[in-house]
Order: structure tokens, then sequence, then C-alpha cells
């Protein structure tokens, strides 16, 4: 049998192109995939930004951290394949230790505003905060628009006023939601616009007799999306930390750990 070896050999080198391309994307594909952790501020850590003041987000518990943010930080660390590393820190300084390299995320009930999308990247929303008006049982206000003229009170410098304001109230201001519900309880003020979460974590340990809570509705005002906040450099990470929240969402990871700290679903 006569051999055509010009032949062999084309076939030869197609057969070994072909290999070394596999190879080569094979070896991309891993690459691409561990880039993550090259972005990490500490080795083998996902170092989490949180106030750990803040129940049911983030708080201690006979000296020890937890809540929905904990467990949720824990988690994501865990589908990533990291230890998650948490750094309690006041909240002036959370979103400012990110863009120094402190932190590698910041889980804080934190929203992207159009300032914050400038400097920084966010995650896939992991909690969808509806905005509650919070009244006396029996009041007549159960809209939005409703409360034009109306006296609310809300906390200074925070969404729930902005919505306020532009809804026509007018607002006295006061940081403390227990203060705020007494004065409501007291007809010291017509109501409070506030997250759902808020209202929801608040009734775990606090009676609310007096009071009802109705949830406004998307078409007059969209919910928060709260989000994990990221350096916009860490466009690897921010892809695998969107990865892990739409696998816990998936799995009922998110809506368990929702029922628990919240006594409700927030998180569609």
């Amino acid at each position: 049998m006569k051999f055509n070896w010009k032949k062999i050999a084309v076939v030869t080198a197609t057969v070994a192109g072909a290999l070394t391309l596999a190879t080569f994307g094979q070896t991309g594909t891993t690459h691409a995939a561990s880039n993550y952790k090259s972005e990490l501020v500490h080795k083998g850590e996902l170092t989490i930004g949180l106030e750990g003041t803040y129940k049911p987000w983030s708080y201690r518990k006979d000296g020890k951290l937890t809540g929905f943010e904990v467990d949720l930080g824990k988690a994501i660390a865990k589908k990533l394949g990291v230890k998650a590393n948490f750094v309690p820190t006041k909240w002036d300084s959370l979103i400012a230790g990110l863009g120094s390299g402190k932190f590698d995320t910041v889980l804080n009930d934190v929203t992207p505003t159009p300032e914050r999308r400038k400097a920084y990247a966010f995650s896939t929303p992991y909690v969808y905060s509806r905005y509650a008006l919070i009244t006396k049982s029996g009041s007549k206000l159960t809209t939005l628009k409703s409360v034009k003229g109306k006296k609310l009170v809300e906390g200074t410098g925070t969404d729930n006023a902005d919505v306020a304001k532009k809804a026509g109230a007018n607002i006295t201001w006061n940081g403390e939601f227990a203060t705020t519900l007494q004065m409501i309880k007291q007809g010291r003020a017509d109501g409070t616009i506030n997250s759902t979460p808020t209202w929801y974590a608040y009734k775990q340990d606090n009676a609310t007799k007096g009071l009802k809570a109705t949830v406004l509705k998307n078409s007059e005002v969209k919910p928060a999306k709260v989000s994990a906040l990221l350096d916009k450099k860490d466009k690897n990470l921010q892809k695998r930390v969107n990865s892990a929240i739409k696998a816990l969402k998936k799995d009922g990871t998110l809506k368990k750990l929702s029922t628990k700290y919240f006594g409700a679903d927030i998180t569609k």
C-alpha cells in the first residue's frame, strides 16, 4: 500500500492544532473563572463591610454578629469558595472604606442611587424594599397622593423623606423609628413613610396596636433595590457575586433568610 505522506502530515497538523486550541480554551475558561480571587482584598476571604448595629440586617446577639446580611454574606462567600470576613464599620466610613480598598463589598441595606453608581458598582438586587405609609388605625390616608399637605415624620437625608417631600407632605424631622410611631399614636403627626423591611422588623419585637401600614403600590413609587456595593474595577468579582445571589434566590435560601429575620419575603 502506498501512503500519501503529505496528506497524513496535513491531517496530523490539523488534529494537533485542534487539540492545542481545545487546551487553550479550557485553560482560558479556568483562568477567567478564578480571576475574581485575585481581586479579593485578602486571599481566600470575601471581606464584607457592614454596620453590625442595624437589626435585623446585621447586629450582635450575645456578643456574636448575626442578622440577614450576615447570613447572606456567609452564603455568598460559600458560593465563591472562600471564607466570609466581616468588618463592622460606622455608616459614614463604609462606602469610603470600599473606595480605599478596605472591603471587597458592602452589605448594609444599600441602594444604587445615581450618585453612587458614578463611583461604584452594584450587584443584582437581593431585597426589593417597598415603601409603607404608616398611620393611626382608621386613618383615611392610604395612597401616596393622599399625604399632600399632611404632617409626616421622617429621618433626615433618607429616601423616605425624599418620597414624602415629592408627594407634597409637610415634614417633621425625627430619626428614631420608635419615637416616630409614638408621635403618630399620640396624634402629633399624620403618619410616616418608611420601608416595609423596617416595619416588618419592628413588628417582630414590638406591639403595633393602634397603627396600620399600607404598602404603597409600585405604580406610586418604585421599590428600592437593595444590593451589594462593589468596586467598579472588580468586574470578575461582581459577576461571581451576581451569580451567587441568583443561585441563592433560585434555591430558596434568600426567601428563607428573609422570612427568618423579617417575617416576610422581601426578596422579590
